[in-house]
């Protein structure tokens, strides 16, 4: 998959698959699987490095995630996460962010918020630089929001989103991603934009849908927010699995003759 294919994907009512990961080992199976595009994520400060929020993110740190992201991931499409105020600091610091994290390994950039950087953006896009979108419960934002709210509900909130949206499309952004977003306005905004959108707590009506690994794997049974949908139950396999191990080192199962070399 390219950048182009994401408008393809739109135009033909077929749907975007992203998912989130962090690391060489996850992105060697998701590079086998069918999942369109992974996300390196600046949720990794708190799912990788056990941070309480994205704000802790460095550009440094989503380089090196997203160049352990391109071994493991040859032949997909690779989203990399703008950190923390990394587009708040003027013109030269954002392009040597976006340049770090491109050169990395990255296909493009995925860029939270409108207000106050929409010039950067178009800069980004015309140097080169593929931009997607992020609106409604931006998580860099969280503190401002005062915690982890659904966005754009009542018409005021959805007429501001609405208009980020279209700026964001004016600048040049190829594809929006709406996160903890009314099902209703989401797919309004779907139909209306020319870009497609990809939504995480946003219904079934925009053109794709993006989840953490470790989230979908059930790593975390108590994380379990109403959007999420537990795929596999990762914590209890992963858990058993160390559990088995210890039990046949202490009763010496392990290891047995066929294991030991001679």
């Amino acid at each position: 998959m390219n950048v182009l294919d994401f408008a393809e994907r739109k135009k033909s009512a077929e749907k975007i698959s992203m998912v989130t990961c962090y690391d060489y080992w996850s992105a060697r199976i998701l590079n086998q699987s069918d999942v369109d595009t992974l996300l390196v994520g600046d949720s990794l400060a708190m799912v990788v490095h056990g941070y309480t929020s994205t704000v802790h993110a460095t550009v440094a740190m989503m380089a090196t995630h997203t160049a352990a992201v391109r071994r493991g991931a040859e032949d997909k499409f690779i989203v990399a996460d703008m950190p923390f105020l990394s587009m708040r600091k003027g013109l030269l610091p954002a392009m040597e962010a976006a340049s770090n994290l491109m050169q990395a390994g990255a296909n493009c950039l995925k860029i939270e918020g409108a207000a106050g950087h929409l010039d950067i953006v178009a800069h980004m896009v015309e140097s080169g630089v593929p931009v997607m979108g992020h609106l409604g419960l931006t998580p860099q934002s969280v503190e401002a929001f005062g915690g982890h709210k659904v966005q754009g509900r009542g018409s005021q909130a959805a007429a501001e989103l609405t208009d980020a949206a279209r700026s964001l499309q004016q600048a040049g952004v190829f594809a929006l991603v709406l996160e903890c977003v009314p099902a209703e306005l989401a797919t309004v905004l779907s139909q209306e934009l020319s870009i497609p959108t990809i939504g995480i707590g946003a219904g079934a009506g925009t053109d794709g849908q993006v989840l953490v690994l470790q989230d979908l794997l059930g790593m975390d049974p108590e994380f379990k927010p109403r959007f999420l949908r537990h795929y596999a139950q990762g914590y209890s396999v992963v858990h058993e699995a160390v559990n088995t191990f210890h039990e046949d080192v202490c009763a010496q199962r392990f290891p047995c003759a066929q294991e030991s070399y001679t």
